[in-house]
């Protein structure tokens, strides 16, 4: 098999695994209900543990940052660091688009978490400091999770990593912030929920 084939097929297997939508499954196990047809509508941790409580919240969360966990260390197991951060980067698009939920899922906050677990887990735990930080600060999740996400870009920079590197990274950042673009102008707005509120 030659290398161009194995990268294609790790990539499309890491997509897959992100598309795995665990929200839908555990809301519908244990729930009981769509969590896509309450609250935000996405299929991501924040909002099945803002509709049905930690009890299916927190697996959520734990089954999307494995994600991109096993995406990432196939791909860096197979081919290296690059590699890897591809099919992190991958599993979090399939994350977000997936395939087995008409192309509608989450943020992608958790499946990132999971990719630099893998390959930073100082700068992932840097982050989290950050995001919880603002969290308690702000109460906003969406900010706390684009702000553990700059965390993690600039963090790329002070340890050692090459400029293609830093570069993914970076993109995977970016793509975290582009899907919060629809709470950034809610937060600008003043209609963001809050931690503990209900609108």
């Amino acid at each position: 098999m030659g290398d161009a084939v194995k990268t294609v097929i790790i990539l499309i297997s890491a997509y897959i695994i992100g598309s795995i939508p665990f929200a839908l499954i555990v809301g519908k196990k244990i729930g009981g209900i769509d969590v896509r047809n309450y609250g935000s509508g996405n299929l991501g941790g924040t909002n099945a543990f803002r509709i049905l409580g930690w009890k299916v919240g927190v697996p959520v969360i734990v089954a999307d940052i494995l994600k991109g966990m096993l995406a990432t260390y196939l791909g860096l197991r197979l081919g290296g660091e690059t590699l890897g951060i591809l099919a992190g980067i991958a599993a979090a698009v399939g994350h977000c688009y997936p395939l087995f939920a008409n192309f509608k899922g989450g943020k992608g906050v958790a499946v990132g978490a999971g990719i630099f677990l893998i390959v930073a887990p100082k700068v992932i735990l840097l982050a989290a400091v950050m995001f919880l930080l603002t969290l308690f600060i702000f109460r906003y999740v969406s900010l706390s999770s684009i702000v553990g996400a700059l965390t993690v870009g600039l963090l790329t920079f002070v340890y050692d990593q090459s400029l293609f590197l830093t570069t993914l990274s970076w993109l995977l950042v970016i793509f975290v912030i582009y899907r919060h673009r629809s709470n950034i102008k809610r937060i600008l707005n003043g209609t963001e929920n809050k931690v503990g509120y209900k609108r």
